[in-house]
């Protein structure tokens, strides 16, 4: 089977299943490759990032008069620990790569018009995931100083290292993921998988899920950090929503002026 065939068979939605299995190891490969060079700066990185984690735990302590501070309670823990910061820059770091074999992998054979959509796509995705990471950032002050503020007056918060840095990576990244999930709607939308109105009539499902995020990303008593985080997901899906209605007027459009030319031929 020659190149142009096999593209055209691509193109056609007809991919045999090897050649799916294929294509699934070319890009996963590849995102692999970029993790891992994206994990090296991370190693690289991790101490500033560490001494990161520690400022709230610092301010804890100043805002509670206790004593409160991260501790490694194995040997290999402070390794461990440096080989997580590695590996969870590493993903941040290379999301630009990661997300286009993403694409690259639902839209195989990219045309010209489709290796814009992939640039754009990339282009909205990764500012999105860093603005997610961010807001996670931002709200984990708040919620560190809540929790441990439940424990008695004259106690010590003993934090372990280890399942403090779990709990920030599982917010942070989280919610990184969460505020690219829209531009993934718009990428269905785009392959003609998912229409603008079906966006539409799944809002009230949409804002279910998210508010279910968010309460499950941020403690039950921090209300105000849930609405953080859950107002501006729900702005992104609404403008998924105006994004892809845009695009299947413009195909609309098309369609139309086509079958209008052939009519007059």
């Amino acid at each position: 089977m020659t190149t142009v065939t096999k593209v055209k068979a691509d193109r056609d939605g007809k991919m045999s299943l090897g050649r799916h299995l294929i294509e699934l190891r070319k890009r996963i490969t590849r995102a692999a490759i970029g993790i891992l060079l994206g994990a090296i700066v991370g190693w690289l990185l991790s101490e500033p990032v560490l001494e990161a984690l520690r400022v709230p735990i610092g301010h804890i302590a100043e805002a509670q008069g206790r004593n409160s501070e991260l501790n490694f309670t194995t040997i290999s823990e402070a390794f461990d620990l440096r080989m997580q910061i590695a590996v969870t820059v590493g993903v941040v770091i290379s999301s630009p790569i990661w997300l286009y074999q993403i694409w690259a992998f639902f839209v195989p054979g990219l045309t010209s018009r489709e290796k814009r959509f992939a640039v754009a796509f990339v282009a909205s995705a990764v500012p999105l995931f860093l603005a997610g990471c961010a807001a996670g950032w931002f709200v984990l002050p708040n919620m560190v100083a809540l929790l441990t503020s439940f424990a008695p007056a004259d106690s010590a918060a003993i934090i372990s290292a280890k399942g403090y840095y779990d709990f920030v990576l599982k917010l942070v990244v989280a919610i990184g993921i969460a505020f690219v999930l829209p531009v993934f709607l718009v990428l269905l939308n785009f392959i003609g998988i998912l229409s603008a109105s079906a966006i539409l009539k799944g809002w009230r499902w949409a804002i279910l899920a998210i508010t279910l995020f968010t309460a499950i990303a941020t403690p039950a008593a921090d209300v105000v950090s849930m609405f953080l985080l859950a107002i501006p997901m729900v702005a992104l899906y609404f403008a998924a929503y105006g994004v892809s209605a845009l695009h299947d007027r413009a195909v609309a459009r098309r369609a139309d002026a086509l079958s209008a030319g052939l009519a007059s031929a």
